[in-house]
């Protein structure tokens, strides 16, 4: 497995800053969030700046393990929606710009809509991630669907369900443990059953039981990394770990970014090895990293503070 960071944490921080900075720090690789609101907002990128981010990552030895394309696909609204899909398809497309040869990008995000609808909306929502996974399909990127404590697709056997419906190879699961944590399930079931399904994976610390809980800065919480790095490795998950700083970390007074980046790699690194699980040798600054093949992305639209 590899350990990663996200931009989610750094929405105001220039790239070239958060690269030098993750790569510094020893990550393997960067999850790039790409939604308004963030300083790499993909509407922002021109052609050039798209391929220098790309060169930056080269650069500094990082592998660039997905986009954070976070957009809500239930809006009630149609025009909304429209320009949702739109806003979506887009963040396909810029995967499949950056990609390099061999690797598979996802592009993750959320449902929308909240946890007590999901009957009455997961026919709508099955629909509208079919039409978007054969757009990434043709673009040769993938689209991870995220299960969220406070959206509608919120626990493991509705991602399960949206998967065969769908029945893409360009669908996945971008898998956050963080939310079924907080709703107090039996982490190695959710890993057994989730890992195996999925491209990309978010992780946090947390407090509490949802709707009572925190999301914290690794280190911070209840968070047991080791249990969970054992169980991704016994359920045969070989790609990212990838740490995501939640919004309501971001809205405490005198937020650092780059420190909680910093507390987010010293405690995943010493997790790994007291679970007895191997990242691969570092790669030497200013190639690609050997062997690191990227995976995939996920977050909000727009920056709500259970994320």
């Amino acid at each position: 497995m590899l350990l990663s960071y996200s931009t989610w944490g750094m929405p105001t921080v220039p790239i070239d800053v958060a690269v030098a900075h993750c790569a510094a720090l020893g990550f393997d690789g960067l999850e790039l969030a790409v939604i308004p609101g963030w300083v790499t907002d993909a509407a922002t990128l021109g052609p050039g700046e798209r391929r220098r981010i790309r060169r930056l990552y080269d650069k500094h030895a990082l592998a660039l393990c997905g986009l954070s394309g976070n957009t809500p696909l239930l809006a009630p609204d149609p025009g909304e929606h429209r320009r949702n899909v739109a806003r979506f398809r887009g963040y396909l497309d810029l995967a499949a710009e950056l990609q390099r040869p061999g690797e598979r990008l996802a592009v993750s995000t959320t449902s929308g809509g909240r946890p007590p609808e999901w009957d009455a909306v997961k026919g709508r929502l099955a629909a509208r991630v079919g039409e978007l996974a054969e757009h990434a399909r043709q673009a040769g990127v993938v689209v991870a669907m995220e299960p969220h404590v406070g959206a509608a697709l919120s626990r493991p056997e509705q991602v399960l369900w949206l998967l065969d419906q769908v029945d893409s190879p360009a669908l996945s699961v971008h898998f956050d443990v963080s939310h079924f944590n907080v709703q107090g399930m039996d982490m190695e079931d959710v890993v057994a059953r989730l890992a195996p399904r999925s491209i990309h994976t978010h992780v946090k610390d947390e407090r509490g039981r949802a709707p009572d809980h925190e999301f914290l800065v690794p280190g911070e919480g209840e968070m047991d990394y080791v249990r969970y790095l054992r169980a991704m490795d016994h359920a045969g998950y070989a790609g990212h770990i990838v740490v995501e700083i939640s919004v309501m970390v971001q809205r405490r007074p005198g937020y650092d970014p780059l420190a909680a980046a910093t507390r987010s790699y010293r405690v995943l690194a010493d997790a790994f090895p007291a679970a007895g699980v191997p990242r691969p040798p570092a790669a030497p600054t200013g190639g690609p990293v050997a062997g690191r093949e990227a995976s995939a992305p996920a977050t909000n639209q727009g920056r709500r503070e259970d994320v």
